[in-house]
């Protein structure tokens, strides 16, 4: 541990017991002034238990909390919020109808002297912590026209606001185009040059290694170690996340096959997407590559139904389809996992049973009557098979990590058994640990006969999963690398994808 004149944080011997579970257990760590500090580990390791007892949601069963070298105990967030301890959560907490200004000082606002609230002055200060972060937004502007990394910023200044020492970001990025994430890291080297303490959590290891001056990581409610980023690599941190080795984090590819399970021909939308053709054969994983705007995620929505075509066709097992909804791409064999999971993924407060089930309900009514035996058995398989952890099948889903809600959304679709699988962003906002599981069941899915089509800005994740990969550009396809003939690297990926010649 760091001399205390170097640490603005430290827990001494922190744990947290609820009934039946030990969340933290003795848990020694230090944060410095001025340093950006990733805080990693699996979905469930203790990181957010841990912020709530910084941020007052919290209160240890044990253990000790020294705060620019005091002993503290902040009983709620706002005492913690008054004394520069701030957290970003992944869902923002904004006023979606109340502008900039209202959002940073609510239920704070500057007084007169007579004890009106003072707008103007409101106004200012707000204006003031803009330009001190260097970013142009209208103060007046409603938080729900904002774009998702300028509400970030609303979070920042409402932060900042209160005169943040630390300020704690929980997967910042996980909603963001690469273009809003380097604007992101820019705030967060002002943040830091002005001395404030960031506590940065996230899987995106990629990441940490580019904006973080040191990482720490808790695995099973314990501290595992703290390493300076410059000192350790993504496999060093794998290892002491999950445990172990991942040399085999990408299942391995099987053998090239034939058979032609779905063409598509000349299919284009208005200046979005022109002349798209491509073969997806039985078996293969086609990863789908390119930039934010490149006709990716409108591709996918009109192979679904969700957007009508111009023109083109969709053939599937030879016959041509008219596919105008998702209800028709569904009988036409197709299932889709969105990138989306919060808001077109799950259903929540439906029950992990409910939206396992939703898109194959048919196969349990009979005469109009649920078949609860049947429903409940399937339901029960699926959740061992793909070692889902739900206390019951009947518990929330949204109760449930990012990683077992998508596994009940996979489960949805393995229970209905399209031929033709897409999958947008599988892992997003996922942990290593269960990224790797569900690396094994899109592997699976695969070698089970079926096709997928595996949407993904993760580069490595294209890489190691795909047998094939499609780089869009500008709402067309740049080219092909087929991964039998030839491994694929970054660079080659990026170049088409940004438009630059490339030859295979």
């Amino acid at each position: 541990m760091q001399s205390e004149d170097k640490n603005i944080l430290e827990f001494r011997g922190i744990t947290k017991e609820f009934p039946g579970v030990k969340a933290l257990d003795n848990i020694d760590m230090s944060f410095r002034y001025g340093e950006v500090h990733a805080l990693c580990g699996e979905n469930g390791a203790g990181k957010s238990t841990l912020m709530k007892i910084l941020s007052g949601v919290y209160q240890p069963t044990s253990g000790e909390l020294f705060y620019k070298g005091e002993k503290k105990i902040f009983k709620n967030p706002h005492q913690a919020q008054l004394d520069g301890i701030s957290i970003i959560f992944q869902e923002f907490s904004l006023i979606r109808n109340f502008n900039v200004v209202d959002n940073v000082f609510l239920n704070r606002e500057p007084s007169n002297k007579l004890g009106h609230i003072n707008r103007k002055e409101a106004r200012r200060l707000t204006q003031a912590l803009l330009q001190e972060l260097e970013i142009e937004l209208d103060v007046n502007a409603n938080v729900g026209n904002l774009t998702v990394v300028q509400q970030q910023v609303v979070e920042i200044v409402k932060a900042l606001s209160v005169d943040a020492s630390i300020l704690i970001m929980d997967e910042p990025s996980a909603a963001l185009t690469d273009k809003e994430i380097r604007k992101l890291f820019d705030i967060i080297r002002m943040l830091k040059a002005k001395g404030v303490t960031v506590i940065y959590i996230s899987h995106m290891l990629e990441e940490i290694f580019e904006i973080c001056d040191r990482v720490t990581v808790i695995k099973d409610g314990q501290y595992i170690g703290t390493k300076n980023t410059t000192d350790t690599d993504k496999d060093d941190l794998i290892r002491m996340m999950v445990g172990r080795d991942i040399e085999d984090y990408f299942p391995p590819m099987p053998a090239k096959k034939e058979k032609v399970i779905l063409q598509v021909k000349n299919l284009s939308k208005g200046n979005k997407l022109s002349d798209i053709n491509f073969e997806l054969y039985e078996g293969e994983i086609l990863g789908v590559a390119g930039m934010v705007g490149s006709g990716r995620t409108i591709l996918a929505r009109c192979l679904l139904g969700l957007e009508k075509i111009d023109r083109g066709e969709i053939i599937i097992n030879n016959q041509k389809q008219h596919i105008a909804s998702i209800s028709h791409a569904m009988d036409g064999g197709l299932g889709y996992l969105p990138a989306d999971r919060k808001n077109l993924g799950i259903l929540d407060p439906m029950t992990v049973k409910e939206n396992m089930t939703l898109a194959n309900l048919k196969a349990y009514l009979t005469s109009g009557f649920l078949k609860k035996n049947e429903e409940i058995n399937d339901v029960e398989s699926q959740v061992q098979l793909l070692n889902t952890k739900t206390p019951t099948i009947e518990h929330s889903i949204g109760s449930l990590s990012g990683g077992n809600q998508q596994k009940v959304i996979i489960s949805r679709w393995l229970l209905k058994n399209p031929n033709i699988y897409i999958f947008a962003e599988p892992t997003r906002g996922i942990d290593v640990g269960a990224k790797a599981e569900i690396y094994r069941i899109i592997r699976d899915v695969a070698s089970g006969g079926k096709a997928v089509i595996m949407i993904s800005s993760e580069l490595p994740e294209i890489i190691g999963m795909s047998d094939r990969i499609m780089v869009m550009n500008d709402g067309a396809i740049e080219g092909f690398i087929d991964q039998h003939a030839k491994s694929a690297t970054e660079e080659e990926i990026l170049s088409m994808a940004v438009g630059h010649e490339y030859i295979l």
